[in-house]
C-alpha cells in the first residue's frame, strides 16, 4: 500500500486507510456527530469490522480484552464531548495495566474549538494524564503520519493507550496520505537490550543465592510469547521458585514444578513468605505496586533486589533496588540465560534444597482451605468446579473486580499467557463483561468466561446487547452474594462490622434479565446441582448469564491488611478466632 503515500484523500478516508495499513481488523465504537465522516467511510468498506457498543467505557474495555488476548493493539472510535469523557475510565485502566490501545475521538471543527460548542470538551487536556501520549490534529496533511506514530507509541516500549483527537473539518478536508513506512517514528525508540555487565552481575548473584525467588509481572506477557518461553526455560533450568502478580498469571504455567502461586494482598501464604524471607529477589516486568509490597519499610528486608523493566520510570520509583536492568524482558532473559549457561549453569544447590524444604513447610499449611457446605454454594467451590469442568479447553477468563476476582486468581489455573484478562492497577468494576466480548471477538471459537460479582457486573450490563447483536457466546458467571463483597469484608475486618452501603437491596432477577436481552439465563443455589448447571452453561451455543447464588458473608483469605508486611497475613482458619475480631488468624 506504500505507493499510496502521495494519494489525496479526505481525513476521514485517511483514518480508515491507516487502520487497514496497520493491519487492524476490528474497531470498537459508538457514533456521534463529530465522527460521522469516519463512520461514513467505515460504511463504504468491508475490510474492518466495527463492533457497536452500548457505552463508550464498554468500547475501551472491549479493546483492552482484544489487545490482551491477542498481543495486538485495540482500537476505539468515539465521538466528541461525552463520547470522549466516557472513555476516560478505560484509558486510565489501560495506562495502569500497560495495555496498547489507539483511541480516536471526534472533535468540534477547529474554528469552534474554545467556544463551548455543542459536545465540545478539551479532550487532549482531559486525557493527557490518562494516556501514554495524545494528539490534537489540526492539519489533514499530518493526520495519517500521526496515526502511524500513535500505533508505534502504543505498542513500543512499555505499551499503553494513546489518543488522537480529530476535529470534524479535518475529517472533511483533503490532504496527502502518508503510508506507515514513510511515517517518522525514530524519535521514540525505547532501549530493548539490557546492559550486559548488569546481566552478568545478576548471574553472579544467582550462582551464590541461598534463598532466591523470581517475582514476575505483566511485563513478561507484554513482551510477547517468546519472553514467557524464556522465563519457563530459566525457571526450570535454575530450579528457583517463582511467584507472580495478578497481571503476570500464565507467564509460567500453574502446573510447573517451581510455581508458588500469586503473591500480594490476597496471594498465597507460601508465595508471600518466600518473598519476605528471600535473599535474592529477581523482579521481571513487575512494578512493585502497593498490593504486592505491603508496608515498604518491611518489604523483603533481607534480600538483594534486581529489577528488569523496559520503563526507566518504574525502576527505583517505589522500592530501591540493588541491580537495575533497563530493557525488554524477552531480550534481557535471552542474554541472562546465555551468560548463565556459558558460566556452567551454576546454582547453590545445598542452600536451594534447604530453601525448597522451608517452602514445602509453608505449602503444607493449605492457605486456600475453606469450610465446605452441603447447603450453600461457597464461592471457592463454585470456582473449583468451574476450573474442573473447563480445564484443558481453549479457555479465556475475564473478571470484574472484587472478592470473586481474587478467588478466580487463586482457584483457576493458567498454563499460558494472554488467557487471563483482569483490571489490575485501577481495579475497575464493570471491566469484565465488555472485556469478555473483546476477547470473544478476537477468538470466535474459544470458550470465554467472565467471572463476576453481581455489583460489578451491573456497572456495564448494557453490553449484553452487544454480545447478542454480534453473536459473542460469552459466559457471564456471576457469584451473587447480594453484597459489595470486598467492601463488606473490609468493613467486617477493619471497620468494626459497620456495613455502610455494602448491601444491594434491589437486585434484578438475572434469569429474566438474560431473557430480556435475548440470551440464556441460569440460576443455581444448590451445591449438588452446580456441576449440571455449569455444564448447561458450557453447552449452550450463545451468551449466558449464570446467576450463582453463593454464601453471602464468605471472606477472601489469605489477606494482608493494608499497610502490613508480608509475614502478617490473615488466614481463613474457621477454628481460630482471629486477633482482629473476625474469622481468621493473624500470623507473624
Amino acid at each position: 500500500m506504500e505507493n499510496m503515500m502521495s494519494r489525496a484523500m479526505t481525513g476521514a478516508k485517511m483514518v480508515v486507510q491507516a487502520l487497514k495499513d496497520q493491519g487492524v481488523e476490528v474497531v470498537f465504537g459508538y457514533p456521534g456527530g463529530a465522527v460521522l465522516p469516519i463512520y461514513d467511510e467505515i460504511f463504504q468498506q468491508n475490510d474492518i469490522k466495527h463492533v457497536l457498543v452500548r457505552h463508550e467505557q464498554g468500547a475501551v474495555h472491549m479493546a483492552e480484552g482484544y489487545a490482551r488476548s491477542t498481543g495486538k493493539p485495540g482500537v476505539v472510535l468515539v465521538t466528541s464531548g461525552p463520547g470522549a469523557t466516557n472513555a476516560v475510565t478505560g484509558l486510565v485502566d489501560a495506562l495502569m495495566d500497560s495495555i496498547p490501545l489507539v483511541v480516536f475521538t471526534g472533535q468540534v471543527p477547529t474554528f469552534m474549538i474554545g467556544t463551548d460548542g455543542f459536545q465540545e470538551a478539551d479532550t487532549v487536556g482531559i486525557t493527557r494524564p490518562c494516556t501514554k501520549h495524545n494528539w490534537l490534529v489540526k492539519d489533514t496533511d499530518k493526520l495519517a503520519e500521526t496515526i502511524h506514530q500513535a500505533f508505534h507509541v502504543a505498542t513500543s516500549g512499555r505499551p499503553g493507550p494513546v489518543l488522537i483527537d480529530i476535529p470534524k473539518d479535518v475529517q472533511f478536508a483533503t490532504g496527502g496520505y502518508t503510508g506507515p513506512k514513510q511515517a517518522r517514528t525514530d524519535h521514540y525508540q525505547p532501549k530493548v537490550k539490557g546492559d550486559i555487565e548488569a546481566i552478568t552481575k545478576l548471574v553472579d548473584l544467582m550462582e551464590t543465592a541461598e534463598r532466591p525467588i523470581f517475582y514476575t509481572g505483566g511485563g513478561v506477557i507484554n513482551s510477547g510469547p517468546g519472553a514467557s518461553q524464556l522465563l519457563r526455560e530459566l525457571v526450570d533450568a535454575t530450579g528457583f521458585p517463582i511467584t507472580s502478580t495478578l497481571m503476570g498469571l500464565g507467564a509460567y504455567p500453574a502446573s510447573g514444578k517451581s510455581w508458588l502461586g500469586m503473591l500480594g494482598m490476597h496471594g498465597l501464604y507460601e508465595a508471600n513468605l518466600a518473598m519476605h524471607d528471600c535473599d535474592l529477589m529477581i523482579n521481571i516486568g513487575a512494578r512493585f505496586d502497593d498490593r504486592i509490597t505491603g508496608r515498604i519499610a518491611d518489604f523483603s528486608p533481607q534480600s538483594k533486589k534486581a529489577h528488569i523493566d523496559i520503563d526507566a520510570s518504574s525502576i527505583n520509583k517505589v522500592i530501591h533496588v540493588d541491580l537495575p536492568i533497563l530493557g525488554d524482558v524477552g531480550h534481557v532473559l535471552e542474554d541472562l540465560l546465555k551468560v548463565w549457561k556459558a558460566r556452567g549453569r551454576k546454582v547453590n544447590k545445598p542452600a536451594l534444597d534447604a530453601w525448597w524444604g522451608k517452602i514445602a513447610g509453608w505449602k503444607a499449611r493449605n492457605c486456600l482451605a475453606y469450610a465446605p457446605s452441603t447447603t450453600t454454594i461457597k464461592p471457592q467451590y463454585a470456582l473449583e468446579r468451574l476450573e474442573a469442568l473447563t480445564k484443558g479447553r481453549d479457555r479465556y477468563i475475564t473478571t470484574e473486580v472484587g472478592q470473586h476476582q481474587m478467588w478466580a486468581a487463586q482457584f483457576l489455573s493458567f498454563e499460558a499467557p494472554n488467557r487471563w484478562m483482569t483490571s489490575g492497577g485501577l481495579g475497575t468494576m464493570g471491566y469484565g463483561l465488555p472485556a469478555s466480548i473483546g476477547v470473544q471477538v478476537a477468538h470466535p471459537d474459544a470458550l470465554v468466561i467472565n467471572v463476576a460479582g453481581e455489583a460489578s457486573w451491573l456497572m456495564n450490563m448494557q453490553e449484553m446487547g452487544t454480545a447478542v447483536q454480534f453473536r459473542a457466546p460469552v459466559k457471564q458467571f456471576i457469584l451473587n452474594n447480594e453484597r459489595l463483597g470486598m467492601v463488606r469484608q473490609w468493613q467486617q475486618l477493619l471497620h468494626g462490622e459497620r456495613y455502610s452501603q455494602s448491601w444491594s437491596e434491589a437486585l434484578p432477577d438475572f434469569v429474566k434479565l438474560a431473557e430480556a436481552f435475548g440470551c440464556k439465563g441460569i440460576q443455581c443455589s444448590d451445591p449438588a446441582k452446580l456441576d449440571d448447571a455449569i455444564q448447561e452453561m458450557l453447552d449452550y451455543d450463545g451468551p449466558v448469564i449464570f446467576d450463582c447464588l453463593v454464601e453471602k458473608h464468605e471472606n477472601c483469605f489469605p489477606m494482608i491488611p493494608s499497610g502490613k508486611p508480608h509475614n502478617e497475613m490473615i488466614l481463613g482458619d474457621a477454628e481460630t478466632e482471629g486477633a482482629i475480631g473476625a474469622k481468621g488468624a493473624v500470623l507473624v
